[in-house]
């Protein structure tokens, strides 16, 4: 079954449940994919809907930033929950250790000199580990060896 099916199946059993946050969080995904589906043109693929879940997260986790300069605890935990709500479909991420055996191998492969050879590291970094990381660990991890 498609991702995207089995959102639509959570949302129509959070619907039946009255289950009204995990509702709104799951309409608010559907109409993400819906517009990124309109906007490829064709139906997505895992991938492809993973990548919108993923901006999803990200969005949630800036605005987390934000709120928390200002004191706003009770939107910081809206927010937090629906994190947690949408990283159910979300792959298992690697963990920092396995995040740094890849990038040994990178390392040890292309023998960047300086920080300006970060751009051919990211490249190779996330061609290998693929859609299983956080990117952002990932350029932290990178730019704390290039330094």
């Amino acid at each position: 079954m498609a991702l995207t099916d089995v959102i639509v199946k959570d949302l129509t059993a959070a619907m039946k449940a009255q289950n009204k946050f995990e509702l709104s969080v799951l309409r608010l995904l559907k109409t993400a994919l819906q517009n990124e589906k309109i906007n490829k043109m064709h139906d997505l693929s895992d991938e492809e809907a993973i990548a919108v879940i993923k901006r999803q997260v990200k969005q949630r986790k800036d605005s987390i930033a934000e709120y928390s300069k200002y004191g706003k605890t009770l939107e910081v935990a809206n927010l937090n929950k629906e994190i947690e709500c949408l990283t159910k479909y979300l792959p298992e991420e690697l963990s920092e250790d396995d995040i740094n055996k890849v990038l040994d191998d990178v390392f040890a492969e292309l023998k960047p000199n300086s920080i300006k050879d970060m751009g051919k590291v990211m490249k190779e970094a996330t061609s290998r580990l693929g859609s299983n990381a956080d990117m952002s660990l990932v350029s932290s991890l990178v730019k704390a060896r290039l330094s």
